[in-house]
């Protein structure tokens, strides 16, 4: 027990000698930093200084004010992050956050606004462009306008909602969503309808102010006669216009390919195909590009038939349409599919045109290669097949009816040109009676301006042409044949005569 207690003693004393020497040694301290804060407080609607601003700070220092210049300082704070506080009797209350340096003072703005207590709501909007129960509007592309104002200065910070919804109907569209813009263009209006229109207003301190119920009416539908395919940024669509271009629509806008439009004969709806379910279908929709519907199950596919195969009936009740090898009728709701003709062996059904006179059919037959290609006569129930126009040297295509259905008018490449591409390099307008007499070859016609020998330029292609409403005239496509150029649309008279550009960039025209 002895020996034990002597042992913890020499321990203890152990422990006391080492606590002592420790005790001993320096300890460094770190000096400490200075620096200085330096600010300035002003009224946002104003930009003006603020005097009597009491200015606070977290970690807390001394409290001070702004001056009658809106200015304050703080000297001789400790290095660091701070948060700055501005409080001033109906203004919002501020925070700051600054670090401070020793050195050169740090310097900070505070902006304070209006307490909502105070604030004012924005005034009504107005100046409304159209104005209010305006008619006419154009539909393609319309801009709203409109003014706003704030009774406490802040105009530029406000921000606006538009709705707008057709009239009898309770569908709306947010056109414009907390925005500082006052105008917007709205799309894809119908013609001739009432559509209103109504703008919110909301300031920073999220008062809200709702505008009149403006309203304006769109333009009448304007007639236009005239349809055909033009590719834009790679997108191929349908468009309309009348025949100086003007009053030109879009009338599709998919990525997809939606091409040979053709307007009923009672000018109600528009059929054109379209490869948006991976082969090309057959569609109709209004004038206006609205009600798009799918008419076909089988598709307008074939030898070379990329939805080019089909036609109205002469009452606009049907349309008959090319499937391969196979030739159909079909309603124009997309009922009573009915198949009509099978083409010879090897051989596939493609363009195609229904007469009223004799109520007739006309389609072209081709094999693999394109330049195998015959013409048929047949009844409008599919019998009766005759052969009207043999295999010819050169690619073969179009044929269409005259008015009276007395004519047929088709495109050959009088070139004889045989590639595998479909490539022509010089394709006429042919004019022939139904049992092959009388044929006109309408693009070697003299033309009427002297400065020139064909009516038909060298190095072109007449293509797809089809008789004018009135049969005076031939509205067709001109393209240059290295199948790179955009092509154009024509019109000619009867005899070759008065070629007129129409529209550029344009092809598969309808004219009705």
């Amino acid at each position: 027990m002895f020996i034990l207690f002597r042992t913890l003693a020499r321990l203890c004393v152990l422990v006391l000698v080492c606590l002592a020497i420790t005790s001993c040694e320096d300890n460094t301290i770190e000096p400490s930093r200075y620096g200085a804060l330096e600010g300035v407080v002003l009224d946002s609607r104003t930009n003006a200084p603020l005097a009597s601003v009491v200015i606070t700070t977290s970690p807390a220092t001394s409290s001070f004010t702004t001056d009658a210049q809106g200015k304050f300082s703080l000297p001789n704070l400790a290095t660091g992050k701070y948060t700055v506080t501005a409080r001033k009797t109906d203004y919002t209350a501020e925070n700051a956050n600054v670090t401070v340096e020793e050195g050169t003072p740090t310097s900070v703005t505070i902006v304070l606004d209006k307490a909502s207590g105070s604030n004012r709501r924005p005034n009504n909007p107005f100046s409304p462009t159209p104005a209010d129960k305006s008619t006419g509007q154009v539909a393609a592309n319309l801009q709203l306008k409109w003014r706003v104002s704030d009774p406490d200065g802040k105009s530029d910070s406000l921000r606006n909602d538009v709705i707008l919804y057709e009239s009898n109907s309770t569908d709306r569209r947010l056109v414009l969503s907390n925005s500082r813009d006052t105008t917007v263009a709205v799309t894809d209006l119908k013609y001739n309808t009432t559509y209103y229109w109504q703008v919110t207003v909301r300031d920073k301190a999220g008062e809200v102010v709702r505008g009149d119920i403006w309203s304006f009416q769109t333009s009448a539908l304007p007639d236009n006669r005239f349809l055909y395919v033009r590719e834009v940024n790679g997108n191929t669509d349908i468009y309309s216009s009348d025949n100086a271009g003007g009053a030109l629509q879009r009338l599709t806008s998919s990525a997809f390919i939606e091409t040979a439009p053709q307007l009923s004969p009672n000018r109600d709806r528009i059929a054109y195909t379209s490869n948006v379910t991976g082969q090309f279908q057959l569609y109709t929709m209004n004038r206006d590009g609205s009600d798009a519907r799918r008419v076909s199950v089988l598709s307008v596919d074939g030898y070379n038939n990329a939805g080019l195969g089909y036609h109205w009936s002469p009452d606009g009740s049907q349309l008959i349409y090319a499937h391969y090898n196979e030739l159909y009728r079909i309603n124009r709701d997309g009922t009573g599919l009915t198949l009509l003709a099978t083409a010879p062996e090897g051989r596939h059904f493609r363009e195609c045109d229904w007469t009223a006179q004799g109520n007739r059919i006309v389609v072209q037959t081709v094999g693999t290669n394109i330049y195998d290609s015959e013409l048929y006569l047949m009844n409008a129930d599919g019998s009766n097949r005759t052969l009207v126009q043999g295999n010819a040297p050169g690619r073969l295509d179009s044929p269409t009816f005259s008015i009276d259905g007395r004519q047929l008018l088709y495109t050959r490449d009088v070139a004889g040109f045989d590639n595998a591409t479909g490539r022509q390099l010089n394709a006429h307008v042919f004019l022939q009676n139904l049992d092959g007499s009388g044929l006109t070859d309408l693009s070697a016609a003299s033309t009427s301006n002297a400065s020139t020998t064909s009516g038909k330029p060298a190095g072109t292609n007449d293509l797809f042409a089809r008789f004018s409403p009135d049969g005076s005239k031939v509205i067709f496509v001109n393209s240059i044949n290295d199948n790179l150029s955009a092509p154009e649309v024509w019109t000619m008279d009867l005899d070759g005569r008065n070629r007129t550009r129409l529209f550029q960039n344009a092809t598969l025209p309808d004219w009705r």
